[in-house]
């Protein structure tokens, strides 16, 4: 049921019939890479005019634990790409120089990305006393979310942050208006936080590639679903803003690669955006990364040689494909399973409506009952 409904009941787009390639794993989402865990805090809370410092509120933070909590204190290999650079992934200076992502990962709109990176420090500080005079340069991601959002009253706070991180688990995890991504917008419907999986076969072995977005990006003509332009046929209720927007995306594979090749990973994000009609505007921040739960033995004691594993540059054409896949179907995802909402000023955005996504999409054979 994962496949086609969130675990709060949540249509997926797999659910009305829209038809992807590849093969997902188990939940469709960046948690079937085995050790990943997703955490949410949500908020939600006013209505009305815009009082800055009282809300209306409509934001949150999302956090993505590449090896779960029990596995923190070892860092993966990751490589990072910016696609445009008008937004910001704090530690992506130190992931380029070392080829390695260390502690939790964080997204939340853009005035508290500064707040979650230093709170995603301090939980690593009060988890283990052993890093008290350690230093951490941890990924925090961000998006605009002041179109909805009082986001010039803070409200995300460190505790926000941390009740996030708590949350983490593995398995189904929910999707759209949820985390850092619930006041975002995408190609003019509601967008927010989503995530798919591809299951892929490298010299006879199997390999899982998980991606998540936050997608707040695209104009309404651009949007394409599975090969239709389905943006041209849906109008009305467009949101009046400049174009612009952003996607911080997120792709975590079970293979072992080393960190450039993490970074080619990271660069087919762009590809797998692009299917549904991403242009990557002046304004938009699209910053992308990519990491690996493998050779994990390759973090052990400093002095000695460490042990590594990595599959051959010529055989990863199947990990780019499911990059590209994985993070088309996120998007999607992120619009299918969402709902209508008013936020600041009593600006609304509705969500991409069912009902006529399937009559758009019926006649290039997509059936109404849910089934490709």
């Amino acid at each position: 049921m994962s496949l086609n409904l969130t675990p709060a009941g949540k249509r997926r787009a797999r659910g009305l019939g829209i038809p992807f390639d590849g093969t997902p794993g188990r939940n469709n989402a960046i948690t079937d890479v085995a050790g990943v865990e997703v955490g949410y805090t949500t908020l939600i809370r006013g209505a009305g005019e815009l009082r800055v410092g009282e809300g209306p509120v409509r934001t949150g933070v999302t956090a993505i634990l590449p090896r779960g909590r029990d596995g923190v204190a070892t860092p993966v290999w990751a490589g990072s790409f910016s696609l445009n650079g008008n937004g910001e992934m704090t530690g992506t200076t130190w992931i380029e120089e070392s080829g390695q992502c260390e502690g939790p990962i964080t997204i939340t709109n853009t005035h508290s990305c500064g707040i979650a990176r230093d709170a995603t420090i301090r939980w690593l500080v009060e988890r283990d006393s052993a890093l008290a005079d350690a230093w951490g340069l941890p990924v925090a991601g961000e998006t605009y979310d002041g179109y909805l959002n009082d986001i010039n009253g803070f409200h995300v706070s460190a505790e926000h942050v941390l009740e996030a991180i708590d949350a983490a688990r593995g398995g189904p995890i929910e999707l759209g208006s949820v985390g850092g991504g619930t006041g975002m917008i995408c190609y003019e419907f509601k967008g927010g936080s989503g995530s798919s999986s591809r299951v892929t076969e490298i010299g006879g072995e199997d390999y899982c590639v998980g991606a998540f977005v936050q997608a707040n990006f695209g104009r309404r003509r651009q949007l394409t679903i599975a090969g239709v332009p389905v943006g041209r046929h849906i109008s009305g209720d467009e949101v009046r803003k400049p174009p612009g927007g952003s996607i911080i995306a997120v792709v975590g594979t079970d293979a072992p690669l080393l960190p450039h090749q993490l970074k080619r990973l990271a660069r087919r994000i762009a590809l797998g955006i692009g299917r549904s009609g991403a242009v990557a505007n002046n304004g938009s921040g699209d910053i992308f990364l990519a990491f690996s739960t493998a050779n994990s033995a390759a973090f052990g004691a400093a002095g000695a040689p460490r042990p590594a594993t990595f599959l051959a540059n010529e055989t990863l054409d199947p990990l780019f494909e499911a990059v590209i896949q994985a993070c088309d179907e996120a998007v999607i995802d992120s619009l299918v399973a969402n709902e209508d909402m008013t936020g600041r000023d009593g600006h609304r955005v509705v969500a991409l409506p069912h009902d006529r996504l399937r009559e758009v999409q019926a006649p290039h054979g997509r059936q109404a009952d849910g089934r490709a």
